[in-house]
C-alpha cells in the first residue's frame, strides 16, 4: 500500500518536510516512489505538485493525517472530485 506522508529534511531546529509518496512498510527516511511536494512549517509556505498527487490518490494512495488537512487547505480535494465527474 502507498501513503502520502511527510519526510523530514533540513537542519537542527529549521526542519521541513517533504511530501512524499512512499510504501507503507518503509521507514521515515526510507527511499520514496516519488516527491510529490515540500511544506516550511516556519514560514508556512507549500509547494505542491497537484497532477502527481491526483494520480496517486486515484490509484488508491491514503495520505496521513498531517498530509490530508495540507491537501485539504490546498484544495487538491476539490479537484480530485472535479476531476471524477468530469469523465463520469
Amino acid at each position: 500500500m502507498v501513503k502520502l506522508r511527510l519526510k523530514r529534511c533540513g537542519r537542527k531546529q529549521r526542519a521541513i518536510y517533504r511530501i512524499v509518496a512512499i510504501d507503507v512498510r518503509s521507514r521515515r527516511e526510507g527511499r520514496d516512489l516519488r516527491k510529490v511536494g515540500f511544506y516550511d512549517p516556519i514560514e508556512n509556505q507549500t509547494h505542491l505538485n497537484v497532477p502527481a498527487i491526483l494520480y496517486f490518490l486515484e490509484k488508491g494512495a491514503q495520505p496521513t493525517g498531517t498530509v490530508h488537512d495540507i491537501l485539504k487547505k490546498a484544495g487538491v480535494f476539490t479537484e480530485l472530485r472535479f476531476n471524477h465527474t468530469q469523465f463520469t
